[in-house]
């Protein structure tokens, strides 16, 4: 295993070797998204549309990456997402990013479609734990999850609010996946050519998930065009719906799947404790706006009132260091995290967080900004315009073929980093004529 992981310096390594061990059905269940995955793509592309003008001549021979995240300390600003199903990769792989999680100092996010049940996760991995609440059509199952998490003394409770109905993911439906697993003609190969993940399946059986025994199985249907994704979840789940889970869970209230600041602040005046802007990793809604780009929104419609973290495409620290210079408080890991346990258990989730870290000490030394709180906008140098109308295509260059006017005052709803940006360009374009 050592051998392994000293090749895979980067989440995209620990990927390819994900993608080397596990049958094609599996891992295209864990990296794809939906329908054109037009959305998965665009989440990393916002990142690369980015460019960072770097701060020198500042000591940067010390780096602090440590901050806070609901309150408390934290070993650096993010914490591990909700991933479901990771067993089916790695066996016991929920456990063993929880373990990571506590070895990095960092919150761990349990999916109800985890492999591994609430109290094994606080009794394996005692550390800062959260609650990651599919809204169920069984609320008698919802309800009772919800308060074994309290028992369990989870700290925080997360509402997905991006899964109203399962997105068309259609590598899962070109597989014809199921839960529980099912080897059919169409994927015996898959699963012939990968014989250690196969005999071990077979000999050991396939993992359950605890939170969900009981509710109907799922399988992907192609002539009903349904995949797995969200076939016991509740699409009448609203508003009045959210606050009376307010009123029943005692802890912090985590909203994740918010992208349009307009419905941010009813979020907040029922009492979120903290915003996640996500798309669900590109896994439901395709074409639907990438993270990165409706990140400064939703923060300014927060206006400090409760943190906002940004889930979604980050594959390096300095996605991060993006993603805190744009407002975030921090990050959820979904997918990088996720290569590392599927590439190599515990030690892989392990190498997927020492890999983001290092990538975000070196990001902030080269930028000059030793300390979280020293990153700004500042150091930003964003796309024209912002967010950029085509954020699946690299933009053009400004060139300026007449003498520039001046540009018009920005709207009293632009975010911060919209307005730095705008007048740097102006005063770039100056200079130029």
């Amino acid at each position: 295993m050592t051998s392994i992981l000293d090749d895979c310096y980067s989440i995209e390594r620990l990927r390819q070797q994900a993608r080397a061990r596990l049958p094609r059905p599996i891992f295209d269940f864990f990296d794809g998204g939906a329908e054109d995955e037009l959305t998965l793509r665009a989440n990393a592309a916002a990142f690369a549309d980015v460019r960072l003008s770097p701060h020198v001549l500042r000591d940067v021979s010390q780096v602090d990456l440590t901050g806070t995240l609901l309150g408390r300390p934290v070993g650096m600003p993010l914490a591990i997402g909700p991933t479901g199903a990771v067993g089916f990769g790695w066996r016991g792989g929920d456990v063993m990013l929880a373990r990571a999680a506590v070895a990095a100092g960092i919150p761990y996010a349990l999916s109800t479609s985890a492999t591994a049940s609430i109290e094994e996760i606080a009794d394996q991995a005692p550390g800062r734990l959260w609650f990651q609440a599919y809204i169920l059509q069984d609320k008698d199952r919802l309800h009772d999850l919800i308060a074994r998490a309290g028992a369990a003394a989870y700290e925080a409770l997360v509402i997905t609010v991006d899964l109203p109905v399962g997105g068309k993911r259609e590598r899962d439906l070109a597989h014809g996946l199921a839960f529980p697993m099912k080897i059919g003609p169409r994927n015996f190969f898959h699963f012939a050519r990968k014989p250690a993940w196969s005999l071990d399946m077979l000999w050991r059986r396939p993992p359950l998930m605890p939170s969900l025994v009981g509710l109907n199985q799922v399988a992907a249907d192609r002539k009903a065009m349904r995949s797995v994704a969200g076939r016991n979840y509740d699409p009448a789940f609203d508003l009045t719906a959210l606050a009376r889970l307010r009123d029943r869970w005692p802890g912090k209230l985590i909203v994740k799947g918010v992208v349009n600041g307009a419905d941010v602040d009813a979020i907040v005046r029922l009492g979120a404790d903290a915003l996640v802007v996500s798309n669900h990793g590109g896994r439901q809604l395709d074409g639907g706006i990438a993270t990165l780009w409706a990140l400064p929104e939703v923060v300014a419609a927060a206006a400090g009132r409760v943190p906002v973290l940004l889930d979604g495409g980050v594959r390096r620290g300095g996605d991060v260091y993006k993603a805190l210079a744009l407002g975030a408080a921090g990050v959820l890991t979904g997918r990088a995290t996720l290569y590392g346990v599927l590439a190599a258990g515990e030690a892989g989730a392990a190498k997927a967080l020492a890999i983001l870290r290092d990538e975000l000490a070196r990001t902030m030394q080269l930028c000059g900004t030793p300390a979280l709180a020293d990153i700004g906008p500042d150091v930003l140098r964003l796309p024209h315009p912002f967010p950029p109308f085509a954020p699946y295509a690299t933009p053009a260059p400004i060139v300026p073929l007449a003498p520039i006017a001046p540009l018009a005052p920005p709207a009293p709803n632009v975010h911060p980093v919209a307005r730095a940006w705008a007048d740097s360009v102006q005063a770039e374009l100056r200079q130029e004529n």
